[in-house]
């Protein structure tokens, strides 16, 4: 066994995970999981920067994670950030931070290796089992981009597009800085325009109708899962591997889309940080479904956290 820790930093939010993992055998034993909302990506579609109090939202979470690293006794760390970190000017100011706190060299990532990682972490467990249907389209929904992978035991097709939740609520829902709220018909357009062009990118590289089964990843997603489970609070076990129909998915994210920052914050599973992005994120699974022909979503907890947790334990580099 080897104790690993992997440190996932994205455009909205950076998490933690701590795990025991035996690659000879397949074993994983979760030790420590945790997520914390930084918004790094704050106006980097706008500025081309990342902004000083994103920064240190950030470098703060890193200094908590150093210190459970340490008293777990990681043998080996991979912190790997995405969309955001990689669009920015500064992205050098972001990595030497992370470097003194952690004693890691934060690895931006590309597109095409964020795909590989998420498809590794929500099918691990998968490969092999005969309850899901075979090919496999994962959809890692995230703040500043999404990834789409085709395969089955294996990658087949991946392509990350710029399209995320925090990148396209900026981009159309807010107003001097405050969000338009609830959305307007025109924005919702300019949102779904956005989205279709960018799936339009998508099939360029990955043939998105011919999975057999939809796998959905991160926030977003997980999310719009416990919102359509109705639970009284966010249940991971409840949710992970939990299916979701599109029309349910329809029917949650135009009542989002209707709803005001008050209403969508009063639903027991929004965390604070997606209160403003979630109706962004939620027009992006809907449409994915309606342009794969997807009639459910499989929703997976395990995603690109996993998938770097596995590759620490796999590759000693």
């Amino acid at each position: 066994m080897i104790r690993v820790a992997a440190v996932d930093c994205g455009t909205n939010s950076i998490r933690l995970l701590v795990a025991d993992v035996d690659p000879a055998t397949g074993s994983f034993t979760e030790l420590d999981r945790r997520m914390t909302i930084v918004r790094l990506g704050q106006g980097v579609d706008r500025t081309g920067r990342l902004a000083p109090e994103a920064l240190e939202r950030t470098f703060a979470a890193c200094r908590e994670y150093a210190a459970a690293i340490g008293e777990l006794g990681a043998e080996r760390v991979r912190f790997v950030a995405t969309s955001a970190s990689r669009d920015a000017e500064n992205s050098a100011e972001f990595v030497s931070g992370v470097r003194d706190i952690l004693g890691v060299e934060p690895e931006v990532i590309t597109g095409d290796q964020e795909a590989q990682l998420s498809f590794g972490g929500a099918t691990k467990e998968l490969t092999g089992g005969d309850h899901l249907a075979k090919p496999y389209l994962v959809v890692d929904i995230g703040g500043g981009s999404t990834e789409f992978v085709l395969g089955s035991d294996e990658v087949a097709a991946a392509r990350s597009v710029d399209i995320g939740c925090v990148r396209l609520t900026e981009r159309h829902l807010v107003v001097d800085g405050s969000v338009v709220d609830p959305a307007t018909p025109d924005r919702v357009a300019a949102i779904r325009a956005d989205v279709d062009a960018a799936l339009d990118l998508a099939a360029e590289s990955v043939p998105l109708t011919e999975a057999a089964t939809l796998v959905g990843l991160a926030g977003t997603v997980t999310t719009l899962a416990g919102i359509a489970l109705e639970l009284a609070e966010y249940d991971s076990g409840a949710i992970h591997h939990s299916r979701v129909s599109r029309g349910q998915v329809r029917a949650i994210t135009e009542h989002l889309l209707r709803s005001t920052h008050a209403e969508r914050a009063a639903i027991p599973v929004m965390h604070p940080g997606r209160v403003d992005v979630i109706a962004a994120g939620a027009l992006v699974l809907l449409a994915v479904m309606e342009r794969t022909g997807a009639h459910e979503v499989v929703v997976s907890e395990h995603d690109i956290l996993d998938g770097i947790a596995w590759s620490a334990a796999e590759d000693p580099r």
